[in-house]
């Protein structure tokens, strides 16, 4: 359509590097990219469209004892994890905001590589650009990569941004 702008979905996530709740290394490359690659300066002609997925932790718990959990301590849970994922997106939204590009942002909880195409599904955005560590084989089979599924499955066409050489920490798996 004519006049509409082009819908760029990002899927955004936290860093891994422990004590840095910020958006992961690979999220801020694929949103500067698209920024300066895309974008550029015509802020009118895009909206960009932040997906963060929460994966759940498999008993529910980061890294807290199950065994004598009340329904507290399952509301504080999905509190914290709320926080974490607005925190995040805020970075996005206000950096957008600033610069003039239209933007949406949202939440949802589930396995990244799956809830992702689902939600290219959904939204239909004209490409979906999604962060990438840059991993080798060998840690590809232990890690697995969201980027290579959602290159594969997502019903769009999808630009895979990977992480700068110089951006790497010193467990290439962290991002």
């Amino acid at each position: 359509m004519e006049g509409e702008p082009t819908r760029v979905m990002i899927g955004v996530n936290e860093s891994t590097i422990k004590g840095y709740p910020h958006a992961s290394i690979s999220s801020r490359g694929a949103f500067e990219w698209t920024l300066h690659k895309i974008v550029r300066s015509n802020t009118s002609g895009f909206k960009l469209l932040f997906l963060h997925v929460q994966v759940p932790d498999e008993d529910g718990f980061d890294d807290m004892d199950s065994v004598y959990a009340s329904p507290e301590d399952f509301k504080t849970m999905n509190l914290r994890d709320r926080t974490r994922g607005l925190h995040l997106l805020e970075y996005f939204v206000n950096r957008c905001h600033d610069i003039g590009v239209a933007c949406e942002a949202w939440i949802k909880k589930g396995d990244p590589k799956e809830v992702i195409c689902y939600e290219v599904q959904r939204v239909l955005p004209d490409f979906l650009v999604v962060g990438s560590r840059g991993l080798g084989p060998f840690q590809r089979v232990f890690v697995g990569t969201v980027s290579e599924f959602c290159a594969k499955h997502a019903e769009c066409p999808v630009i895979t941004i990977k992480r700068r050489a110089d951006e790497t920490p010193q467990d290439p798996v962290d991002d």
